[in-house]
Parts: structure tokens; C-alpha cells; sequence
């Protein structure tokens, strides 16, 4: 009898351990990333330190990956570094002055991939270098607002520009970086130039 009863306790308990193996749960898995948030594209190219450390920085190589000679090939992957993922660039767009095309006002906003789809045909056949020559800087948190003066140049030795302008740049700081969110840029045409007060 003292057998059986042994035995019972032993299969009872077995039984107990078996019950609360059953009912553990595996851990949860973790959340899925914000859709547009830096998470939710852990394909996008790494930026060099050097060009995402300060805003200077980040404008500097934000002028320098777009500019070289005619068929030189640029860094898309540097390029594409400097921007959030979800960035976006705007295109402000004129008639032109002789009227010979017929072209609305309009603004055409661009991915950054739509960027170097539509002008890397151009790089290959165009020389091309432009570089900021006044920034004016605004902060407040991790927000940072950028009006950069442009010159625009066919060879860099070239002792006059084609054409000067504005980028307007909305610029976050996150995960230790300076990153472009976007950029809108308007021409100088006639009857529109550049102030003064944003050549300094």
C-alpha cells in the first residue's frame, strides 16, 4: 500500500510539472518599428561620422557627393546616407522666360532615389558643382532649419556661376547624427535675385 501511494505522489507530481510546462508562454516578440521611423529601415546606407557630426559637416557633404566633371560617377550610397529615409527634396518650377515651352508653376518633391534617377543621366554628360556660400542656421531641440545661398558651376574653375539660389533645408538631429529630412531650392530668375542679407 505504501508502494501504490509512493507511486501515486510521484505520478501526481509529474503530472504538476507537466501542467506548468504547458502553460509557459515563449517570450513576446518585440514590437515592430514605427512605420517612417529610422527602425523601419535598417537597409539604408551608414553615414561616414565625418559627414553627420555637425551641420557644417552635413552640408558640406551634402555639396560635395552632387558635385564633379561630367561622367564622373557620384557616391549614391554616401548620398543617400545624409538623408532620413523617408527625406524628400523639392523642386520649385518656373516657366522658362523665352516662353518657348509651355510649363506651369509647380513643385515636383522627390525621393531621394527620385533624385538620383532623374539627374544621374545628367552627371554623366554635365558637369556640374555647386557649393553654399552663406548658411543661416536656426536650432531649437533636435530641429534645425538651414537657409543655404547656392552657386552652381559647369567646371569649378568656371569664374561665374549659371545660376545662384536658395536651399531651404529642414535638418534632425537623432541617434547621434545630423540627418537631411528635406530640401525645397528656388532659382534666382529675373526679377528675382538673391537678398543681400542672404549673401553673408
Amino acid at each position: 500500500m505504501r508502494l501504490i501511494s509512493t507511486c501515486s505522489a510521484a505520478f501526481a507530481l509529474v503530472l504538476f510539472c507537466g501542467t506548468i510546462g504547458a502553460q509557459t508562454t515563449a517570450p513576446a516578440p518585440p514590437p515592430k518599428p514605427l512605420a517612417g521611423s529610422l527602425a523601419s529601415h535598417p537597409e539604408w546606407p551608414k553615414a561616414k561620422k565625418a559627414d553627420v557630426e555637425s551641420v557644417d559637416s552635413l552640408m558640406a557633404a551634402l555639396y560635395d557627393v552632387i558635385s564633379g566633371p561630367a561622367g564622373k560617377a557620384r557616391d549614391w550610397d554616401r548620398f543617400r546616407s545624409l538623408f532620413l529615409p523617408d527625406g524628400r527634396l523639392g523642386v520649385i518650377r518656373h516657366p522658362p522666360v523665352d516662353q518657348t515651352k509651355s510649363i506651369p508653376e509647380d513643385v515636383v518633391f522627390l525621393t531621394p532615389q527620385d533624385y538620383i534617377d532623374r539627374d544621374a543621366p545628367f552627371f554623366q554628360n554635365n558637369g556640374f558643382f555647386e557649393k553654399g556660400i552663406a548658411n543661416r542656421v536656426e536650432e531649437f531641440g533636435n530641429l534645425v532649419s538651414v537657409w543655404s545661398t547656392y552657386e552652381s558651376r559647369h567646371a569649378a574653375d568656371d569664374p561665374k556661376p549659371f545660376v545662384r539660389g536658395i536651399n531651404s533645408l529642414q535638418i534632425i538631429k537623432a541617434q547621434g547624427r545630423y540627418w537631411v529630412a528635406s530640401i525645397i531650392w528656388d532659382d534666382e530668375r529675373s526679377g528675382v535675385t538673391v537678398p543681400e542679407k542672404y549673401l553673408k
